[in-house]
């Protein structure tokens, strides 16, 4: 699930309504997981229509998405292309671990856990092809902008902020940082109350931002040295990263030696898949395409009810409801708000 930095990152804690007038890219994946994995049923079980086709990740991407649209965000989306050779590993991983948890899940259902169900349903999310299209055709019809990358969505919504076409990328992974975004956008798409997991515990999630010349000037070091960083500790490149070492020991020991290649005498068991350069250099450089074309435009509102309505049998008063929201964000967006006098150029 990407990189993890939480520990050395402060981020900066921000309202939905002050990033009315930004332009903030989606990673379409990690979005289309989340809204899989947090909206289902009590049983655990994913929202279905009458065909029983999966319809979680529509009600995330109307209900959610129409919220932020209102508030006068420009949502726009990019989805994965082909993964790189590096991550095959990984993919095969999270291919196993779904379809344990899926086995696990099905038992649950059987003999009445539901707890558990719900826990196993969660980590048994996949978005298939027909799951990832339907997306793309709602997001259309709502008059969102979606890019397909040719390699890591992350990669390419970072390419776009770099080039100033958005202003941040939006993940939950801290791999935008490493791929040069400027500004990354956290929790955007699940605020509110969220249960913590195997606790009868929630906890508030609020939007939060993160600069990337301003974590680097805080942690003294510069972009290459994080991503050093990143390989340590893990990426999706390498996933296992240095048994041990964690974000705090990780950026100790690039501080005290400069790279990571300086620092790999000094760590015990120092072992990667691939050579480091190399990896290091799929942050760096990644695959990115400029043939693209971001354009925010009226939603469709007969075509949305048809699709969730007609096909999919959400709710019309409910859906009709979304799209009065998107309509007024859709005009609200073109409006700045007071958000530049709060963070400098390199916030």
């Amino acid at each position: 699930m990407g990189v993890q930095l939480g520990g050395l990152v402060e981020a900066k804690k921000v309202a939905i309504e002050d990033l009315a007038g930004r332009r903030i890219a989606f990673d379409g994946h990690n979005i289309l997981y989340q809204f899989l994995a947090i909206i289902r049923g009590r049983g655990g079980e994913p929202l279905r229509d009458r065909e029983g086709r999966v319809t979680s990740h529509l009600s995330g991407l109307i209900y959610r998405n129409s919220n932020l649209i209102e508030a006068g965000i420009r949502v726009a989306y990019v989805f994965d292309g082909k993964p790189h050779e590096f991550k095959a590993r990984v993919i095969e991983q999270r291919r196993e671990a779904r379809r344990e948890a899926r086995v696990k899940y099905e038992r649950a259902l059987r003999e009445g856990r539901p707890k558990e169900a719900r826990l196993y349903g969660q980590r048994a999310v996949t978005a298939t092809t027909d799951i990832v299209d339907d997306a793309k055709r709602l997001l259309t019809l709502m008059g969102v902008p979606w890019v397909q990358a040719p390699g890591e969505g992350e990669a390419q919504s970072a390419h776009m902020a770099q080039k100033g076409d958005v202003w941040a990328a939006a993940s939950q992974d801290f791999d935008s940082l490493l791929f040069g975004a400027p500004r990354l956008v956290r929790n955007l798409s699940i605020t509110g109350r969220r249960k913590l997991p195997r606790k009868n515990l929630y906890i508030k999630i609020e939007p939060e931002i993160i600069g990337l010349d301003t974590l680097l000037r805080q942690l003294g070091i510069t972009r290459e040295q994080l991503i050093d960083i990143g390989i340590l500790v893990g990426t999706d490149y390498n996933p296992k990263g240095v048994k041990g070492v964690g974000p705090k020991t990780a950026l100790k020991l690039v501080r005290e030696h400069g790279s990571l290649e300086a620092a790999l005498p000094h760590i015990r068991n120092a072992e990667f898949p691939f050579p480091v350069e190399e990896i290091r250099e799929l942050f760096l450089n990644p695959r990115t395409t400029d043939d693209y074309r971001l354009e925010w435009t009226p939603p469709d509102a007969d075509g949305i009810v048809e699709f969730l309505c007609e096909e999919h049998d959400f709710d019309r008063g409910r859906v009709m409801k979304a799209v009065e929201k998107i309509k007024r964000g859709y005009e609200r967006g073109r409006e700045r708000t007071t958000l530049e006098r709060w963070f400098s150029p390199r916030t």
